[in-house]
């Protein structure tokens, strides 16, 4: 894998109440990432970025749902996740992130 693939892989950390819950829970964090990105791809990304030891990684399809605007129907996009759990005494702190 090529620095410059890992690097487009990870597209934004998901800061949502379920994400929250999910990390304070589990040890979790969840990221959206591009909907071509596999497990190792997205793994080795964190390892490369944060500068952590990644345990495992579970990948979710979220169908985007059909919208109405007016009398206009539309579609949101669709989202893959990723859901990272990091090994014990390993953190992601995004404010310290440069």
């Amino acid at each position: 894998m090529s620095q410059d693939r890992l690097m487009k892989v990870l597209l934004a950390p998901v800061v949502s109440e379920k994400s929250t819950m999910v990390g304070e829970k589990h040890g979790q964090v969840v990221f959206r990432v591009v909907p071509d990105a596999t497990k190792q791809e997205v793994k080795a990304a964190i390892e490369l970025l944060f500068k952590v030891q990644v345990e495992s990684v579970q990948m979710v399809n979220v169908k985007g749902k059909t919208a109405h605007f007016g009398r206009f129907a539309g579609k949101h996009s669709d989202v893959r996740k990723a859901y990272v759990t990091l090994k014990s005494g390993q953190e992601i702190n995004f404010a310290e992130v440069k």
